[in-house]
């Protein structure tokens, strides 16, 4: 893990030098010395590259948890087999939650997107159970993390931005929540979800450019993105057309 890791650590530096990336940090100090259970906001292709170098100033890295389509093609499954990563086939999770489990007693960190999938709408979305219920059974906690300004680099229904921008960055790491053996998945996840709102409110008031129509804007900031209500029909249409291409290939092997 450590060689390829430091590597890409480092080109994921020289990449935002040569974009001019401006990165905010807020909260490092949240970050634990064992284990805990990163949950992260998904609203692009790279909102996983701020969180690394944030937690590169705290001396720490994480194990993502990432879909198991990645591990089809030979590049990204190098990657993800050495970099510790969890793959995770959403249709038999057990393998990956368990590996996610173990590693937090043994006091890494583990970072998971609740969302499961990209947010069109740049708001939050509907929490999947698994960040609660790896919290609640090894006993770390969840660590709510903010990224916003990363969708406007690369991101779906947006515009490919990733020259030199100088797009500013703000990462904010919330304070820990602890949930106890007993506490029930569904409720913890609906207090990490209020959590985390709250959080991304707070950032977005206080990020700096935000031009009304933006495609990267939440249309409850005055942006052009779809409302929440809009985005979850272009997914649903997403996620039919993905099954409707996996049936197809299954039958032509």
């Amino acid at each position: 893990m450590e060689p390829v890791y430091r590597t890409l650590e480092a080109i994921t530096a020289g990449i935002r030098l040569l974009q001019g990336t401006r990165l905010d940090v807020g909260g490092l100090d949240n970050i634990p010395e064992g284990g805990g259970v990163l949950a992260i906001n998904h609203t692009g292709y790279v909102d996983f590259l701020p969180v690394g170098l944030a937690l590169r100033q705290r001396g720490r890295r994480a194990r993502f948890m990432v879909k198991s389509e990645l591990t089809d093609v030979p590049i990204t499954r190098f990657l993800v087999a050495h970099t510790g990563s969890l793959p995770v086939d959403r249709s038999a999770g057990a393998d990956a939650y368990r590996a996610a489990v173990d590693a937090l007693r043994n006091g890494e960190l583990v970072a998971v997107y609740p969302e499961a999938t990209i947010s069109r709408s740049f708001e939050l979305k509907e929490f999947k159970t698994g960040a609660a219920r790896m919290a609640v059974e090894s006993g770390a906690p969840v660590i709510p993390v903010i990224v916003w300004g990363s969708q406007r680099q690369l991101s779906k229904g947006t515009e490919r931005n990733i020259g030199r921008a100088r797009i500013p960055i703000h990462t904010r790491i919330g304070a820990p929540l602890m949930f106890d053996p007993t506490d029930d998945a569904v409720e913890a996840t609906h207090r990490l979800h209020d959590a985390m709102v709250a959080q991304l409110h707070r950032v977005q008031d206080e990020y700096p450019d935000a031009p009304a129509g933006a495609d990267w804007l939440p249309a409850r900031l005055g942006g052009s993105a779809p409302t929440p209500e809009e985005a979850l029909v272009i997914e649903d249409a997403e996620a039919r057309e993905k099954a409707a291409r996996r049936a197809a290939k299954r039958q032509g092997e």
